[in-house]
């Protein structure tokens, strides 16, 4: 009966484990499937059911354009803002759509675990599509709502289930769709505009979103400040006095002046006067508040100013002692707790703990207090630890991010501290100056955050009405500075003061603006904006400033934080933000002249960039490299540019021509010792000349290289020409044992001769120091693969008699069988020990080496016996 199961799908595998392992006390069965699949009896809702907890591994989907708006070439960006957008699979591989809908049917009760944020929402929809509604029964759907993976959270979310919110999952849609169909098309126009211009441009895409680009804005704002700051000289009056003892230094009212007479003048007055009258003795009994909760924004910004941790690694070592238990949900707002909160079974986790345990078992003692009143925003508590570590179980990095948690929560339920600020206050010849100790009473808080402490400054004993002999003047001289560059907390805190980002994307979008080279992390985690990003941001502000602006991107946020609260209709949000962004698109392409002018100053055309590497074949003149990001040939005479492939280098092969076109052939060779290399033909990789070819070999995935069209990419390996010999026909030997791909043989890997696979990163080693090893055209008759010609070293040569040349197949000739080992990513295997045989399988509509018609045998079987 589907009523008496019930499926529960959480959010990582991990939480999964967690929900199960609680929900049934440890007795439950698993088995692997795409993701973990617990199975174990149980009861729900006062009837006995079976159970079966899996998950998923984040979105489940992702929004991305229809086939036909792919090509940068033949669409106008314009068409984006009111192209349809479709929802593929996030990870294609991990096929997590199919493996729901399978392990969902003949169950009729769905409980939802997935986050308890609008992003968790929005993947609860993600799952129930994928689940939809079974065919005999009419599946009834929960939602359980949780801050940690504690048993008592997890049963408390099992007793309070809740109906799924659709409002907030459409927020989510909302988002989404603006930020993909503004950020692609500025990012498709300005990518294909600049790049086409200037070669010496470090970034491979030249992206635009509607929350990276203010949030760069601010980070060049702090940049002109600083360019444009004029420091000024100033003098302040600095009388010195000695008072029982202690020498003081006393602090002028008026602070500091930026006249120098004026600032001599005062200094002769106290000096010509030279007695000093105690007017007023002020002591003061004050507190310093111990800290509210901890928030999601708050533990970045101590992460990246404390702890040295970029906010994108924080969230990542957050979330993963999260998903171990040790603390709650790490992405919240609030920072008030729960009337509700256990505070005392909380502290009691951390008694035994060998750092603080003794500072919380005298708390227990002598009466915790409760944390200040913060903001309470409804979603989760604030980040709490649950359960007492060590370094030795954690890790430097998670240790270091723990403990902080840790004290932090500590501070929010110790004692405030208590201190004594004592002001002094002197005149002499008629000005007025001061000076301020502090004598701690009650350390409080400070003491298990002492970073936070007051500092102590004693003062000597005075009188009221005491006169005291001036020993020295001096007239300081200093000089106005300038403000630092934007520290990553200082930058977090903006973005949250101006409403760009969520709790949940603010790491995301600083973390981008430094993968795309707008900005260089610094020592003291500052962030420097590089030449571009500097150059995109005055160019916004000179076409439209509100493209760099928080504004608009504040905005937006209100809009889709009302259509998560119900009160706007998601598709009118949507509509009306895209209408606004289309007519600044098109006022942006009508002025980017403007912002050429800037990018004409910065950067090199794109002529006298690079160097001279190999022949154009239509004009046959040189064309030059670029090697900087993305990697590309620049053609003078014809004005086109050919990308090739990135993250390796490259170079000319031996002044060898492709029979297609004339172009020059080159060799790309990726980083490593274990890093392939391959022929191309320029032309063929960005134009191939055969249908079915759909691999991006190599190639920017996301980028300029999609002008090039479908099928971009295909080096010699992947071509099937049947008579050139640097083809996949001339070259492959046989099937890869791991994918569908073929092994070819690598034509520059002498002496350390090997067969790499087209596809993924298979190797295998052929015999080293061999003088030449090369394809033939003939076939092995039992497996179809490849016979190879060697030519063994006179000095090593196995062969009898002093023979040095040989002919077999790698996988049936005995011999040759021997000397081949295989190398996969990072695990070695040991040499074959006996006969294999192999086939490929036809791809991409072409047939290539060891993919014939031999035997009908599982093409893995070919290195079964590695």
């Amino acid at each position: 009966m589907a009523a008496n199961k019930v499926i529960m799908v959480a959010e990582k595998p991990s939480i999964a484990l967690s929900i199960a392992s609680v929900l049934s006390h440890g007795q439950m069965s698993t088995r692997k499937a795409s993701t973990d699949v617990h199975e174990f009896e149980g009861m729900f809702l006062g009837f006995h059911v079976h159970f079966k907890v899996t998950s998923v591994i984040g979105h489940v989907f992702s929004v991305d354009f229809p086939e036909k708006y792919q090509n940068w070439t033949t669409t106008d960006p314009l068409d984006l803002f009111q192209a349809p957008i479709q929802k593929t699979e996030a990870n294609p591989k991990a096929h997590i759509r199919r493996h729901l809908s399978q392990e969902a049917r003949g169950y009729g009760n769905l409980v939802l675990w997935l986050d308890c944020d609008r992003e968790g929402e929005n993947i609860c929809f993600e799952v129930m599509d994928c689940i939809g509604h079974s065919n005999e029964t009419r599946r009834r759907i929960y939602r359980a709502r949780f801050s940690s993976v504690t048993e008592k959270d997890i049963l408390k979310a099992m007793d309070n289930l809740v109906e799924p919110n659709k409002d907030e999952a459409l927020s989510v849609d909302a988002r989404q769709e603006i930020d993909l169909k503004v950020g692609v098309a500025f990012t498709r126009f300005q990518t294909s505009f600049f790049q086409g211009k200037y070669g010496n441009l470090d970034s491979r895409v030249i992206s635009y979103g509607p929350c990276q680009t203010p949030t760069l804005g601010f980070c060049v704002q702090r940049y002109l400040q600083i360019n444009t700051f004029k420091p000024e000289k100033f003098w302040a009056v600095r009388p010195y006095i000695m008072q029982k003892g202690y020498e003081l230094q006393l602090e002028w009212e008026r602070n500091k002046l930026f006249d120098y007479d004026v600032a001599v003048m005062f200094q002769k007055l106290v000096m010509e006067d030279g007695i000093l009258e105690v007017t007023e003795i002020v002591e003061k009994q004050e507190s310093k508040s111990r800290p509210s909760g901890l928030n999601t924004v708050n533990l970045l910004k101590v992460a990246s100013s404390a702890l040295g941790f970029g906010p994108q690694m924080a969230m990542q070592v957050a979330e993963r002692l999260y998903t171990q238990g040790f603390i709650s949900y790490p992405r919240t707002e609030s920072t008030a707790y729960p009337s509700s909160f256990d505070f005392r079974g909380t502290l009691g986790a951390q008694v035994n703990n060998p750092t603080w345990g003794s500072y919380v078992q005298k708390l227990l003692a002598d009466g915790y207090q409760k944390p200040r009143s913060g903001t309470d925003v409804g979603d989760h508590p604030p980040v709490t630890p649950l359960r007492s570590a060590t370094e030795d179980m954690l890790g430097n990095d998670a240790w270091r991010l723990y403990e902080y948690i840790c004290t932090h929560f500590i501070g929010t339920v110790s004692p405030d501290c208590k201190y004594v600020r004592t002001r002094v206050e002197f005149s002499i010849g008629g000005e007025f100056f001061h000076c301020v100790g502090h004598r701690v009473l009650v350390k409080g808080f400070t003491s298990i955050m002492p970073w936070l402490a007051v500092t102590e400054k004693n003062l000597p004993q005075f009188k009221k009405g005491e006169k005291i002999e001036v020993s020295q003047v001096d007239l300081h001289e200093g000089m106005t500075s300038p403000p630092d560059f934007l520290s990553e907390s200082e930058l977090i805190s903006l973005m949250e003061k101006n409403g760009i980002g969520t709790d949940a994307s603010i790491s995301v979008h600083i973390n981008n603006i430094c993968e795309r080279n707008y900005v260089q992390v610094l020592a003291g985690r500052k962030l420097g904006p590089t030449a571009l990003g500097i150059t995109l941001i005055r160019g916004y502000q000179c076409i439209d400033p509100d493209l760099c602006l928080p504004d608009i991107r504040s905005f937006i946020e209100q809009q889709i934080t009302l259509v998560a609260k119900g009160q706007a209709d998601h598709f009118r949000v949507v509509q009306h933000v895209l209408q606004q962004f289309r007519q600044k698109y098109s006022y942006f392409v009508k002025q980017i002249e403007n912002m050429d002018a800037l990018f004409e100053a910065q950067f090199s055309p794109l002529a006298d960039s690079g160097r001279v590497l190999s022949k154009c074949g239509k004009c046959l003149r040189y064309m030059k490299h670029i090697s900087s990001q993305p990697s590309r040939l620049y053609c003078n005479t014809c004005e086109e540019v050919y990308y090739l492939p990135q993250k390796g280098s490259i170079k000319l092969y031996k002044e060898l021509t492709c029979p297609l076109d004339n172009f020059e052939l080159l060799i790309f060779s990726m980083p490593g010792p274990d890093g392939k290399s391959f022929p191309l033909c320029p032309y063929c990789y960005n134009s191939p000349p055969f249908e079915g070819i759909d691999t991006l070999f190599g190639a920017v995935k996301s980028g300029p290289s999609s002008q090039l069209g479908k099928g971009a990419g295909m080096p010699c390996f992947l071509c099937p020409h049947p008579t050139c010999r640097h083809s996949l026909i001339a070259q492959g030997v046989c099937a890869c044992p791991e994918c569908s791909g073929t092994l070819v043989l690598d034509p520059v890997s002498a002496p350390k001769w090997r067969l790499c696979c087209n596809m993924c990163n298979f190797l295998v080693l052929l015999p080293e120091g061999a003088h030449q090893i090369s394809t033939t055209r003939e076939r092995c008759p039992e497996c179809d693969s490849t016979i190879l010609e060697v030519d063994f070293n006179k000095k090593t040569t196995p062969l009898e008699n002093g023979e040095t040349l040989y002919t077999g197949c790698i996988l049936c000739d005995e011999l040759l069988h021997s000397l081949v080992e295989m190398k996969y990513g990072k695990s070695f295997f040991k040499r074959m020990g006996g006969r294999g045989r192999g086939r490929g399988s036809r791809r991409g509509g072409y047939r290539g080496r060891g993919r014939g018609t031999g035997k009908k045998v599982d093409p893995k079987m070919s290195f079964r016996d590695f």
